[in-house]
């Protein structure tokens, strides 16, 4: 079954339960997915609809930290909620730890040493963990390693 599929499948089984919250988000997913084959004129993959699904959360972490910023506890929450239910279609993101000692190893296969090379470890190092990891964190992990 594929990933759209088990998301319509999820929506039925949200609204047998009476999970108004979970139906919603659900629903709201769905709608993005729908919105970036419309825009993009094509049916998307699994690949994809992962990657809508990564947009998503993304912008619901971008909320959430704006919400919690302005002081507005009930619609961060709200967002939170939502972002758990992304999640959950989403791949286990890559702890810190993990990011670290791959991007040692492009800095040594790449032998920069300096911050300039920055663009380079990027440009080799995103594409391996893409839809894995933050590029904000991946980006701060980076820009670490090659100050020290």
């Amino acid at each position: 079954m594929g990933l759209k599929e088990q998301l319509l499948q999820d929506v039925k089984n949200a609204m047998r339960a009476g999970d108004n919250e979970r139906r919603n988000t659900l629903r709201m997913l769905l709608a993005a997915i729908k919105q970036t084959e419309v825009d993009s004129r094509t049916t998307l993959d699994d690949a994809g609809i992962q990657s809508a699904l990564s947009k998503q959360a993304k912008q619901r972490r971008e909320s959430i930290a704006d919400y919690e910023r302005a002081g507005r506890d009930e619609m961060a929450a709200q967002e939170k909620a939502e972002l758990a239910v992304i999640e959950a279609y989403l791949p286990q993101m890559m702890s810190r730890e993990e990011i670290v000692t791959l991007a040692r190893a492009v800095i040594a296969q790449l032998g920069v040493d300096s911050a300039k090379g920055m663009g380079q470890v990027m440009g080799r190092l995103m594409p391996q963990v893409k839809g894995k990891a933050d590029g904000r964190l991946v980006n701060q992990v980076v820009r670490e390693l090659l100050q020290s």
